[in-house]
């Protein structure tokens, strides 16, 4: 039972070969490359989209104006 000799690894080769034939071998690996090709694309493009939505939108802030407790009106921050 110990590892595999060539005389196993020539038998399964020419058993794919007769299986996918001489053409189809490099027609799957073509295949197989494109989809690895997509795949880190869409990632790239993924984080393309998760950084337009992390970037602050025009932020702006507003003055605070604290509620004065004894009148019940706020106060302007500015005029003090």
């Amino acid at each position: 039972m110990g590892s595999f000799s060539i005389w196993h690894w020539l038998i399964v080769l020419v058993v794919v070969l007769l299986l996918f034939g001489r053409g189809k071998i490099p027609e799957l690996a073509g295949d197989f490359a494109k989809g690895i090709k997509n795949f880190k694309k869409g990632l790239a493009d993924k984080d393309d989209e998760t950084a337009e939505v992390a970037k602050p939108v025009d932020m702006r802030t507003l003055d605070h104006k604290p509620a004065d407790p004894i009148a019940g009106k706020t106060q302007d921050v500015n005029k003090a």
